[in-house]
């Protein structure tokens, strides 16, 4: 079990995609994103295989959720910088968590 404490410790925050790009050198099908968190944040890069349910233009002013404390992870030669969240099907299909409502970049999701 999860406790109250670790889970505390996850920063889930809302950010707004500013750009996406293709990722030929994955080893699955992905983009690279740069997502805006506000100022406290900043713009944070992550690649992410969301490319059988989402065009790249489609994406561009989405506001997504991230994880953004978890250490850099190399992927290739792409620094990898925070995990976009999204529930998985079966057949690796993501859909995105996003807020209903559009709000300010950084807030923590709770």
């Amino acid at each position: 079990m999860l406790t109250w404490e670790a889970f505390e410790k996850v920063e889930m925050r809302v950010g707004t995609i500013l750009e996406v790009n293709d990722f030929p050198e994955a080893r699955k099908p992905a983009y690279q994103l740069h997502i805006d968190f506000g100022t406290s944040i900043g713009i944070l890069k992550t690649s992410a295989q969301i490319t059988k349910r989402y065009p790249k233009e489609e994406l561009v002013n989405r506001q997504i959720v991230a994880v953004v404390n978890f250490p850099k992870k190399q992927i290739g030669k792409f620094m990898s910088e925070c995990l976009v969240l999204g529930a998985v099907g079966d057949e690796g299909d993501v859909v995105l968590l996003h807020p209903d409502s559009k709000v300010d970049n950084g807030m923590r999701i709770g």
